[in-house]
């Protein structure tokens, strides 16, 4: 087994599992030429991107990249989700993720970070 083992999670399969249904009703309102199949595919589609989502969040998703052995396999929670995974879209779009010292930073309106209260007062 791969060490980074893409894709080999519950958020992973359910959001494909969901998404191939949607496909399909896609397919069907394609060759059917009906709109209301086509639509109810497409609304399934996008719920298979929430859950997907949701499931990342929740700690059924894993980060990318080498992980441990005792990650690898399918049902094991990612403990660090609560945190935010360095460098993922999703946890960033969550408003998760790692924050450097700079982007804490007040900045103000001009653009320029502001003093801090240590210069100020040597000041």
């Amino acid at each position: 087994m791969s060490q980074h083992d893409e894709g080999h999670t519950v958020a992973g399969w359910t959001g494909t599992a969901i998404a191939t249904v949607g496909s399909g009703l896609l397919g069907l309102g394609v060759c059917t030429v009906s709109a209301v199949a086509l639509v109810a595919g497409l609304a399934v589609c996008a719920v298979s991107v929430l859950v997907t989502w949701y499931l990342h969040l929740a700690g059924w998703g894993k980060p990318p990249g080498p992980r441990p052995r005792a990650q690898w396999p399918l049902r094991v929670r990612d403990t660090g989700a609560r945190d935010g995974h360095p460098g993922c879209v999703s946890c960033r779009l969550a408003g998760r993720g790692r924050r450097t010292a700079s982007a804490l930073q007040p900045v103000s309106g001009a653009g320029e970070t502001e003093p801090t209260a240590t210069a100020e007062a040597r000041g």
